[in-house]
């Protein structure tokens, strides 16, 4: 589905749902150089318990139009002008890697929009290893082969795939592979740049969740949950084997702890 966001033309998956007032929502916020298809199973998941469902491609990424945004600021001041659009007063937003950061920002600056969080492969600070950018910054084959190798624990390499007929490491590559030019150092700039993440989270009033993985190399799971630690009441869920592509590595598991936690709220 598409919305006119800012003036721009913007894709979201709704899960195959129906979009209904009355329904509580969920935005779902992928990660650098990725869209919207990571969030395919919990995007159909949620519609199917009635909730509007918002899977967006941020500016720039997948189907949407427009520069991919170089700042967490200006994405988050995106999904504001997103959720108006949409007509949505208040959701609930889960975010992965960069979109964890998005969700962050949002959720510290916008209280009164933000009815919980869920951060997954979270840190704050975000840093990004020079080599990476740089390769990044010159559009390098290199930088996305080190995005998807690192993004992967050792189980995600050697195979083990609950979703039949799928390899975890060569869907990573083949997304990263079709974002556009300049979109991965745009987003990876981005995170390196983020600075005051430890003080939005102390800010945060939303419910929040926190699901890190224990062989996550690209944000690691003591960052993620020094992030938790700093969210008041923050729920946190570890993922055993798993790396920082958690979305296909331990889907079922990163869908029980989103479930447990956004379907009782209403």
């Amino acid at each position: 589905m598409y919305l006119n966001v800012s003036g721009k033309k913007t894709f979201f998956s709704n899960g195959n749902g129906q979009l209904d007032s009355a329904q509580p929502s969920i935005v779902f916020l992928h990660g650098a150089g990725m869209d919207h298809s990571i969030w395919v199973m919990p995007a159909r998941f949620f519609a199917r318990h009635q909730r509007n469902v918002y899977a967006f491609d941020l500016p720039g990424h997948g189907r949407s139009e427009g520069s991919a945004l170089g700042a967490i600021d200006d994405l988050a001041d995106w999904v504001g002008s997103a959720l108006q659009a949409a007509a949505v007063p208040k959701a609930a937003l889960v975010g992965h890697s960069m979109g964890s950061l998005v969700a962050l920002n949002f959720a510290a600056r916008h209280p009164g929009m933000t009815a919980a969080i869920a951060l997954l492969g979270t840190s704050v600070p975000m840093p990004v290893t020079p080599p990476l950018l740089n390769a990044a910054k010159a559009n390098e084959q290199d930088a996305i082969d080190m995005t998807n190798i690192w993004s992967h624990s050792s189980f995600g390499q050697t195979g083990g795939n609950e979703n039949p007929g799928i390899s975890m490491t060569m869907s990573g590559q083949r997304l990263l592979e079709s974002a556009g030019q300049d979109v991965l150092f745009t987003d990876l700039n981005a995170c390196n740049e983020f600075a005051n993440g430890e003080a939005l989270a102390a800010q945060v009033k939303a419910p929040a969740l926190v699901i890190a993985g224990n062989q996550d190399k690209m944000t690691s799971p003591v960052k993620a949950l020094e992030v938790a630690s700093r969210i008041k009441g923050s729920q946190q869920v570890r993922l055993e084997p798993c790396g920082h592509a958690m979305l296909s590595e331990q889907p079922n598991a990163v869908l029980d702890a989103l479930a447990s936690f956004l379907l009782p709220l209403e």
